[in-house]
């Protein structure tokens, strides 16, 4: 009667140990790009894991699989970020730039840049998930990331949702910041976008089918 139950237990603890693995290789492969080279091709290399879990491929060596990743992924994936760096210090120098405006001109100037700064973060939280689940060409990463955010409203909703608890949990419980801060968001974010995935798969093969 017990051993079912202790190895659900197993199970678990085993699973909890993978994802603090991962998230220490993902912090540690960070620092070693001096976190502005290191944070693309590793947050790359975290998500492509987590992927592949989510797609039932439990058995892959995590480390084999990650340092690969992050090596071929070094170059490409720091130029995708140089475009995020920019795009984030553009708007942030309009925020700066409108902070001199009055009346009507201000508001209205705030007011787009807010939408732009929100369409930005969209962009931003869907980049992971498309990158490591699609090849697509260099600009098509944006906007598949920008539309499959804007497209599921709902599903946004409920990452955002469970990004703010996963953040509040986090820093309400600082001892797991070290073995599951990037882990707990890439989570979030896969499990969702995988729903998107096959979302679009299926009705693509009812259209083919209606067809």
């Amino acid at each position: 009667m017990t051993a079912k139950p202790m190895g659900k237990l197993y199970t678990i603890c085993e699973w909890i140990m993978k994802l603090a693995y991962i998230n220490l290789l993902w912090i540690l492969f960070t620092v070693s790009g001096l976190f502005l080279f290191g944070f693309m091709p590793a947050t790359v290399a975290l998500f492509t894991v987590i992927r592949k879990w989510f797609m039932k491929e439990t058995d892959i060596p995590i480390w084999k699989t990650f340092f690969s990743i992050y090596k071929s992924e070094f170059l490409k994936s720091n130029i995708y970020g140089l475009v995020f760096v920019l795009a984030g210090a553009m708007l942030y120098a309009d925020y700066y730039l409108i902070l001199n405006l009055d009346g009507l001109i201000r508001i209205v100037t705030t007011s787009i840049l807010l939408l732009i700064s929100c369409l930005y973060v969209i962009t931003l939280l869907f980049f992971f998930p498309v990158y490591v689940h699609y090849h697509l060409k260099f600009i098509d990463y944006f906007k598949y990331s920008f539309f499959l955010g804007v497209l599921n409203i709902h599903i946004l909703l409920l990452v955002l949702l469970g990004l703010v608890a996963d953040i509040f949990l986090l820093l309400y419980v600082p001892g797991l910041l070290p073995f599951f801060s990037g882990v707990s968001v890439a989570c979030i974010l896969m499990s969702s976008s995988i729903l998107i995935f096959q979302r679009m798969q299926k009705q693509e093969t009812n259209n083919v089918i209606a067809e």
